[in-house]
């Protein structure tokens, strides 16, 4: 049944896994159904769910080039969290925005002034930053690819 769907809006902007990606104008380019009840044990409010491309190679292995995420825009807040060594989960994924720069990266908050984007490949080095200079468009809470052979 169509009430068991929601339509998530797929945008025709890309979140850059390197440096970050200018898109101008956010517009729909088309909608895919995600089961409600599939939202709701996620929690994520189907109104707050936007789909757009990642273009990059940074969070390679986790987020490949051209996959597809599914970004909660109410998960704005970086909480404050130093990192210990008998932690064994990764930091979250978030959408940001950099100087208009449409950017995806795990984000770390260890002090109020202090934010690290954190790559998945090895080959990108953290970025320190100021949590005022981006601003969170939301936490990535899916992300889906094809098989490329």
């Amino acid at each position: 049944a169509d009430d068991d769907f929601a339509r998530i809006p797929l945008h025709a902007a890309f979140l850059a896994a390197g440096d970050g990606a200018e898109n101008g104008i956010e517009q729909i380019v088309d909608y895919l159904a995600f089961r409600r009840d599939w939202l709701r044990r996620i929690g994520v409010a189907p109104g707050n769910a936007a789909l757009a491309r990642v273009d990059g190679e940074s969070m390679q292995p986790s987020i490949w080039h051209g996959d597809m995420v599914m970004v909660d825009r109410s998960q704005i807040e970086i909480p404050v969290r130093a990192r210990t060594t008998e932690s064994r989960h990764r930091s979250p994924v978030y959408a940001l925005l950099e100087d208009g720069r449409a950017r995806v990266k795990r984000l770390e908050r260890p002090t109020d002034d202090q934010l690290v984007l954190i790559s998945d490949n090895p080959e990108y080095a953290p970025q320190f930053v100021h949590p005022g200079t981006i601003s969170v468009i939301g936490k990535v809470v899916w992300w889906g690819h094809t098989a490329r052979e």
